[in-house]
């Protein structure tokens, strides 16, 4: 696989500073986050090594930690993009009269290749102000979300989308971008391709705040971090020593993996304009963006988004003739008649949220107050059993992890090994029973919900990972 030309293409930094009217329409698209990412340098033998570790069927990254993936919530934070909104779909035309309307309706005038300076114009109407938003969006959509192998051009069927000024905010530009992403990765994984192309500087951000092992320098190095996350990486140095690593070297550190970063933007201050967009960044759902198909699998990566991770299930099979499709040649297809049963699913993503299923949070990432309170009485609880006796707490409720007062029943119950695996019914009681502890301070709990007066017992085992660093395990 040879250096996307993408990294070797050096781009128009953006200016520290927006003019104020510009900076508003930028934000009023939601384009505004995404427009301050710099130059983000990447590397290939890293690149190499990653996609390697990719699989297409599944849409994950398999690491000695588990499986784990690019998400919405990594592409909300580190682009700053819009998430919950329209699908980014019309239909494809590869007319010249198709690109000549949209042209002349968006940008003005007709398409042309000039790089004399007497073309600009200046900004002193607010029509003047959208077309150069406009020519500002359709540049990053070609060098940053949706990058081709060439990375000078973007794709006509994108104009109709930025036609109406006041509905460019209304699109899931986001999930679109992330579908390009692992379509991109899914075609890399093949053993005849020679170039990536997709948005690289989003994987590549990804791959730097999540993994500390292999970044180029160490992020508290960096400046503070803020949404957008990806510009903290913008010109970030690198090492002598870390350019000379090959492929065989980012194996070798990826098989020998022991960090990973579960909850990297945890006390990020969020914009306002992009807290809606987080509510639904724990959905399973389709990612569309025209022909392109992909699958958004939160509910096989559920530790990066501070739940437990429940045994896997079988994963979304795409149809082949619509998995990683290549527009080329005569083209004239409407993708929201041909997509429709994929879109409907997108209209109803509201109802997949994984939040909505009521999992159970990872107590590597709970308050280390509440982790002290929870020591405190796991220590209580051993004491109590080896007097042979066993502690309950009522609970009215399903949650787990409570400590409210505790008391001793009459009955003892058995032993571990013996209890069926049954949903009991009626008043409940939760049982903490620590069944493992190490010198580490890593032990493996026991939680029962007991139902009586039929002595049905649910049992849920899960491992309470170590205080000052979260374990690799759910």
């Amino acid at each position: 696989m040879q250096p996307n030309r993408n990294w070797l293409v050096h781009k128009l930094d953006p200016p520290h500073t927006w003019n104020p009217m510009v900076e508003n329409y930028l934000r009023a698209t939601g384009f505004y986050h995404i427009s301050r990412i710099g130059v983000i340098r990447g590397f290939l033998p890293l690149l190499a090594a990653l996609v390697e570790r990719w699989r297409t069927e599944i849409h994950t990254f398999v690491l000695p930690v588990g499986e784990v993936t690019v998400t919405l919530e990594d592409v909300a934070h580190i682009f700053g993009l819009p998430i919950d909104g329209e699908l980014v779909s019309r239909w494809t035309d590869s007319s010249g009269d198709f690109l000549q309307s949209q042209s002349i309706a968006i940008f003005g005038r007709e398409p042309s290749v000039s790089h004399s300076s007497k073309d600009a114009e200046p900004l002193d109407t607010e029509e003047s102000i959208r077309r150069y938003i406009r020519c500002q969006i359709f540049c990053l959509l070609g060098s940053t979300l949706f990058t081709d192998k060439s990375t000078a051009y973007a794709h006509a069927k994108y104009l109709p989308l930025l036609r109406d000024f006041e509905r460019i905010h209304t699109y899931s530009w986001g999930s679109a971008c992330l579908a390009h992403l692992y379509r991109a990765l899914c075609r890399a994984s093949r053993y005849d391709t020679k170039e990536m192309d997709g948005p690289l500087n989003l994987l590549l951000v990804w791959v730097r705040e999540r993994m500390p092992c292999i970044a180029p320098v160490p992020r508290q190095t960096l400046p503070p971090t803020e949404i957008p996350v990806a510009r903290r990486w913008s010109h970030s140095e690198r090492t002598t020593a870390w350019l000379s690593k090959t492929v065989g070297t980012f194996r070798h550190d990826i098989d020998y993996m022991q960090e990973f970063e579960w909850r990297s933007y945890d006390g990020l201050i969020v914009p306002d304009e992009l807290h809606r967009h987080l509510e639904v960044c724990d959905i399973v759902a389709p990612l569309l963006s025209f022909e392109c198909v992909e699958w958004h699998p939160a509910d096989r990566v559920m530790r990066h988004l501070g739940y437990v991770q429940p045994p896997l299930r079988a994963a979304r099979d795409i149809p082949l003739d619509q998995h990683c499709i290549i527009l080329c040649g005569v083209q004239l297809h409407d993708w929201t008649v041909l997509h429709g049963p994929w879109i409907a699913e997108w209209a109803n993503r509201r109802h997949s949220r994984l939040r909505d299923l009521h999992p159970l949070p990872t107590w590597d990432f709970l308050p280390m107050e509440l982790v002290h309170r929870l020591l405190r009485t796991s220590a209580e609880i051993v004491g109590v059993l080896s007097s042979s006796s066993i502690v309950t707490c009522p609970s009215t409720t399903r949650t787990a992890w409570s400590t409210s007062a505790c008391s001793i029943p009459e009955k003892k119950v058995p032993r571990i090994s013996s209890l069926p695996f049954h949903q009991g019914k009626g008043d409940r009681h939760n049982v903490l029973v620590p069944i493992l502890c190490n010198s580490d301070y890593k032990c493996t709990f026991c939680i029962l919900h007991l139902a009586p007066p039929h002595s049905c017992y649910t049992v849920v085992v899960f491992l309470f990972g170590q205080l000052n660093q979260a374990s690799s395990a759910p």
